[in-house]
């Protein structure tokens, strides 16, 4: 596919590049202290998910999350910085790809009531979908210059 001004293999690699720097923006803007060493995070996220509409979410909180909460906010934060860093760099791509997805849909899964939050993971759970499945670590990525995920 050819268009004006990008191919279209190009096109895709500006959408990966883009979600990269969205889930950037995310890590960069949290309160890292406020997470690691106050807890605020996962206090926020104990809360939502204690009022949720389906008890699964309340029930997988509390087997999850609450016995390690200092564990899971580096995983959930990091995890950003990681996804990150792989989308905009084009390394392990697919694996990034799957893994924000799942984290999107984890996180609209909480926020299930929050029409705000659910807009943003639903866009950047799409977003995954056609990356991944368009293949769009195949131009301007480490990946490609490796030769990996051919």
């Amino acid at each position: 596919m050819q268009t004006i001004w990008l191919s279209g293999a190009e096109w895709l690699a500006v959408l990966r590049i883009g979600l990269g720097l969205w889930w950037l923006e995310s890590w960069r803007h949290k309160d890292r202290k406020g997470w690691f060493e106050r807890g605020t995070g996962i206090a926020w996220a104990a809360d939502v998910a204690g009022k949720h509409r389906w008890g699964a979410v309340a029930t997988g909180f509390r087997r999850v999350v609450e016995p390690r909460p200092k564990l899971i906010a580096y995983v959930v934060v990091y995890a950003e910085l990681a996804l990150g860093l792989g989308l905009v760099t084009g390394f392990l791509t697919p694996i990034a790809l799957v893994a924000g997805l799942l984290l999107n849909l984890l996180y609209l899964v909480l926020m299930i009531h929050d029409w705000a939050e659910q807009g943003q993971n639903a866009m950047m759970a799409l977003i995954s979908l056609v990356a991944l499945f368009a293949m769009a670590w195949q131009t301007w990525s480490l990946d490609a210059a490796f030769g990996l995920f051919l």
